[in-house]
């Protein structure tokens, strides 16, 4: 029984670090129907955020690096994707690798190309034993961090103008503008609260491994496509989904396959998402918008 709570606590734990990458990522394509692969420099750029303010008490930089990269991703928004709005969307995917990379070689001129080790608040190193139960305070710090997150976006999209605006953006944006929803608004919204989120990730990310790289953010972005891909594109809570499904199926693989195959863990993972992909190609919880394209 501890065993598997261990395991369970684990589970959660990495499905909400993914759910957190997958909302960031579902929130923009629920709004531009665009596939950001820059969402992963804004993770990276969260990380050396926490190096930049390093100085600063903890709280105030975990803070102040969120508020820098909302401000990143608006300026983002504002300045790559505001003239490109109603392209197709490869033309929109293009655009989001090219801004990637370019965030991605500016960071390696500011602060080169090795990994740089972050001093992190002591906590992080420490554990709470139950028993014979140890749980890490990363792991609490991740579930904790992605339960607020998460209910505070329930009311931002339930109890605000602009969450509603959004909200009607995402089923259908040229109706929403009729019925007088402010596009360019909506969409900065969108952009900020994807970087808020992707401060998030980042922040339990230098948690883990308390270093920062130019490249950091690739694994990152490309669970969190997945997750929003079987979770169901443009829908918000199906993209949540997707990230504790695969946090679920990457600790069981851990859990179940022998010692000597543990190390592809990630490959039998994403076997697993095939299968599921297999029997609901548009996703767990496709939005109906998605679904009428389809």
């Amino acid at each position: 029984m501890t065993t598997f709570l261990q395991y369970l606590i684990d589970a959660l734990a990495l499905g909400c670090l993914f759910a957190l990458g997958a909302i960031g990522v579902g929130i923009v394509f629920g709004v531009m129907r665009l596939a950001n692969f820059a969402h992963g420099e804004f993770i990276m750029l969260g990380a050396y955020g926490l190096l930049i303010f390093g100085g600063l008490p903890w709280v105030l930089t975990w803070i102040v690096s969120a508020v820098f990269v909302a401000l990143i991703a608006v300026l983002t928004e504002r300045v790559a994707f505001r003239w490109l709005r109603g392209a197709s969307a490869s033309t929109l995917l293009i655009s989001s690798f090219a801004v990637s990379i370019l965030l991605q070689n500016i960071t390696v001129i500011v602060f080169g190309s090795r990994p740089r080790t972050i001093a992190m608040p002591g906590f992080v190193d420490q554990s709470l034993v139950i028993g014979s139960l140890r749980i890490t305070v990363v792991s609490l710090l991740s579930i904790v961090l992605s339960v607020v997150s998460l209910l505070a976006l329930v009311a931002f999209f339930k109890r605000t103008s602009v969450g509603l605006q959004m909200r009607a953006a995402a089923e259908d944006f040229r109706m929403a503008q009729l019925l007088g929803a402010r596009a360019n608004r909506v969409v900065a919204s969108a952009f900020a609260i994807s970087g808020l989120l992707a401060c998030l990730v980042s922040i339990l990310l230098t948690c883990r491994s308390a270093t920062v790289a130019p490249t950091m953010g690739l694994s990152p972005v490309l669970i969190a496509f997945v997750a929003v891909t079987i979770g169901g594109l443009g829908n918000m809570v199906g993209s949540a989904l997707g990230g504790f499904l695969i946090g679920v199926i990457t600790i069981a693989m851990q859990a179940i396959l022998p010692e000597g195959m543990v190390s592809y863990r990630d490959a039998f993972t994403f076997l697993a998402v095939i299968a599921i992909l297999i029997f609901r190609p548009q996703g767990i919880l496709p939005s109906i918008a998605v679904e009428e394209r389809v």
